[in-house]
C-alpha cells in the first residue's frame, strides 16, 4: 500500500483527517501507565509512551487502554511496526523523553501518533524481523554503553546503558511516591561489576513493567539497563544509576535477540566474563539485607 513517513506527517498533519500506513522501528518504550480515578469508570485506564523512527526521523507514539494489555508486551525495542488508521495528536508537554542513542536524529516533537480502540479503530501489524528490507530505510537501534571506570566523570542526570555481572542484590524495598500519599514505589539496590574498575556499578532498580524480571534479578546474573540517569548529588558524592521512566531491564533467559547483543561494550564485557573463574566471583556474591545509601559517615563527628 502507498506509506507515509514522519517527516511527511508533521508537514500535513492538520490538512488531514485519515493518513496513509506507517512503517516505524521502536526505538524506546515507557513504562505502562495506570492512570485510573475511582470517580471515573473506564474498563482499563492505561498508557504507554513508544518512540518510534523511521527514515525521516524518530516521534512519539502513544497506546491508549484496552490496546496496552493486547500489545504492550508484544512491542519491543527493536520491534518493526506497520500502523493504519491511527490518530495524530499535538503532543503532551509534559511527559518525559528519553535520550537517544543516536544523537543526529531528527526528532519530531510537536505531535505524536495515537493507537485507539476506537475514533479510530487502529490497525496493528508486527513486522518480522526476517522479513524487514533493507531498502525501508528504518534505523537500527543504538545505544550508549559505558563502563565502570568511565561512571565518575559522568555529569548529573546523564543518560546511559550498562552491562555488568551481578554481585549483590537487596530485598524489594517502598517508598512512597508523595508524602501522605497511599500510593508506593518498589525499588531495590544491586550491585554489578564489569572488569574495568574496582568499584562495581551502585544500580537502584524501580520495578518498571516488567516484574517478572525485577523479582528474577540475582546474584551472578548477566544485567543490562537501558536509558539509566546518573546521581551525583547525594552527601557522599558516590555517583550510582538509577532507572527512568525509559529504562528496560534484562537478566539471563531475556537477552537472546535483543538488539543491545551486537553492540561493542557487550561483547567485550562477555569476553572479560569468559576470561574469569566463576567459583571466585560467586565467593564475593551477597543476596539480601538492608541496604543503607547513600551510607552515613564513619564517626559521629562527619555527621
Amino acid at each position: 500500500s502507498k506509506l507515509t513517513n514522519l517527516g511527511h506527517l508533521e508537514m500535513t498533519w492538520r490538512s488531514r483527517v485519515r493518513f496513509h500506513p506507517l512503517l516505524v522501528r521502536i526505538l524506546h518504550k515507557s513504562r505502562l501507565k495506570y492512570y485510573g480515578k475511582p470517580e471515573k469508570k473506564m474498563d482499563m485506564p492505561y498508557q504507554a509512551y513508544f518512540e518510534v523512527a523511521d527514515g525521516s526521523g524518530m516521534m512519539s507514539m502513544v497506546l491508549w487502554n484496552s490496546l496496552c494489555p493486547e500489545w504492550y508486551h508484544s512491542m519491543k525495542v527493536g520491534t518493526v511496526l506497520l500502523l493504519a488508521k491511527y490518530a495524530i495528536k499535538s503532543s503532551y508537554p509534559f511527559k518525559t523523553h528519553p535520550t537517544p542513542g543516536d544523537s543526529q536524529m531528527k526528532r519530531f516533537a510537536t505531535i505524536e501518533i495515537c493507537l485507539n480502540v476506537r475514533d479510530p479503530p487502529t490497525e496493528i501489524s508486527i513486522i518480522p524481523e526476517e522479513m524487514v528490507k533493507p531498502e525501508w530505510g528504518l534505523p537500527e537501534v543504538k545505544y550508549r554503553f559505558i563502563t565502570r571506570s568511565e561512571l565518575d566523570d559522568l555529569p548529573h542526570n546523564h543518560s546511559c546503558d550498562v552491562i555488568g555481572l551481578v554481585t549483590f542484590v537487596g530485598r524489594a524495598e517502598r517508598a512512597r511516591k508523595r508524602e501522605h500519599s497511599e500510593d508506593f514505589w518498589l525499588y531495590r539496590w544491586a550491585h554489578a561489576i564489569d572488569g574495568t574498575s574496582d568499584q562495581p556499578f551502585i544500580l537502584e532498580l524501580f520495578a518498571t513493567s516488567q516484574p517478572d524480571v525485577f523479582e528474577r534479578i540475582h546474584p551472578m546474573t548477566y544485567l543490562v539497563c537501558t536509558q539509566m540517569r546518573v546521581m551525583t548529588e547525594n552527601p557522599s558524592r558516590t555517583a550510582y544509576l538509577t532507572t527512568s521512566n525509559e529504562s528496560q531491564i534484562f537478566i539471563k533467559g531475556w537477552h537472546k535477540g535483543q538488539p543491545y547483543t551486537k553492540d561493542a561494550k557487550v561483547k567485550s564485557f562477555i569476553q572479560w566474563m569468559e576470561s574469569q573463574s566463576e567459583a571466585d566471583q560467586i565467593k564475593k556474591t551477597v543476596i539480601g539485607g538492608y541496604y543503607p545509601f547513600p551510607r552515613p559517615p564513619d564517626s559521629f563527628l562527619k555527621y
